[in-house]
């Protein structure tokens, strides 16, 4: 192993607007010894999220940037090749968190935890419904939503990763959920497949007039992922004392230039809405909970999820731009290597 090659995708240049050819390097690298407490693991499938292109810009966010001429940063799952760690040996399969985009990740063994097996459920729910996103929707929407049954609730970005679980979550809490989406096989997916209400074609429909149709009584809970003209035509037809988890503002993160909104801010004070932003790293104490809930609601066949699987390591910066386009339909991940039999 020692003589093998790593390939790194490596920060070149802080992209403007959208991701360019360039920005990101694919670095190959010889694989040094493993120290004492240090476990080898390839990574199987390799995440993206739109916050890969927040870590790119020299931006005041939640994590440092990533720096230039250093490995992008990602989460993913990866098996373990080779430790110098009593408790992870080869074969075992982890979350290595916020790991490089690398083909291998050299890593302390103490951070990390072997994936447990659940009957019937495959390893790629531990990207989805398991996974990051999976806790994002799942406390945004039970710890800030505090949803109660017979409320209507309102969903973003409805058929990505963390928007087709929120409706799901919604729906099993007794909530009416209206999502948003792009296309019509998307709203149909929502609809037919993830139980939802109604879905709202943002491509092909009037948001406002189909938000009047589908939210007659109005809107309880905004779980926001999407941000611009879309999130001002909820925030018009909030209820009172109405909740808003901001998630993501996803339409805003290719801007060259300042975004401004909401332009209707003053009806989030009419109508004494709670909108509180938050983090999905700001929940890993509880992360436990979480995934105990959701493993239930899974096994009993409550959750149906989506994996957007693209194959090929090179193929990463390419595809990040799905995300931004509307393109994906539940969880991206790239396929970097098998999974292990």
């Amino acid at each position: 192993m020692v003589n093998e090659k790593n390939q790194t995708w490596v920060l070149r240049n802080r992209p403007v607007g959208d991701l360019k050819e360039g920005d990101l390097e694919l670095v190959e690298t010889p694989l040094a010894p493993l120290e004492e407490g240090q476990v080898r693991a390839k990574t199987i499938y390799l995440s993206l999220d739109p916050t890969n292109r927040i870590w790119m810009s020299d931006m005041d966010a939640y994590l440092p940037p990533v720096q230039i001429g250093d490995p992008m940063r990602g989460g993913g799952l990866s098996v373990i090749t080779e430790s110098r760690f009593e408790g992870l040996a080869p074969g075992d399969i982890v979350n290595t968190g916020l790991a490089g985009w690398a083909i291998y990740n050299t890593l302390p063994g103490a951070a990390l935890t072997k994936l447990p097996k659940l009957p019937d459920v495959p390893l790629t729910a531990f990207m989805g419904p398991l996974g990051a996103t999976g806790m994002t929707a799942y406390f945004g929407l039970m710890d800030i939503g505090k949803p109660k049954a017979g409320e209507t609730v309102v969903v973003s970005a409805a058929a990505g990763a963390v928007g087709s679980m929120v409706g799901q979550i919604a729906k099993i809490q007794g909530c009416r959920v209206v999502g948003i989406a792009g296309g019509a096989e998307k709203c149909r997916w929502l609809t037919e497949v993830a139980g939802f209400d109604a879905a709202i074609d943002y491509k092909n429909e009037d948001v406002g007039a189909a938000l009047d149709k589908h939210c007659p009584k109005g809107i309880d809970i905004n779980f926001e992922n999407v941000g611009g003209k879309i999130m001002d035509e909820v925030i018009a037809r909030l209820n009172d004392f109405s909740r808003m988890p901001l998630c993501g503002l996803i339409s805003t993160y290719n801007a060259t230039t300042p975004v401004p909104g909401p332009y209707n801010f003053a009806n989030l004070l009419m109508r004494r809405t709670l909108v509180k932003g938050f983090i999905v790293i700001d929940y890993f104490p509880r992360f436990p909970e979480g995934m105990q809930q959701m493993a239930q609601w899974l096994m009993e066949g409550k959750l149906k999820f989506e994996t957007d699987i693209v194959e090929g390591f090179e193929k990463a910066p390419a595809s990040l731009s799905r995300l931004f386009e509307g393109k994906n339909l539940g969880k991206l991940v790239v396929q970097v290597s098998p999974e292990p039999v």
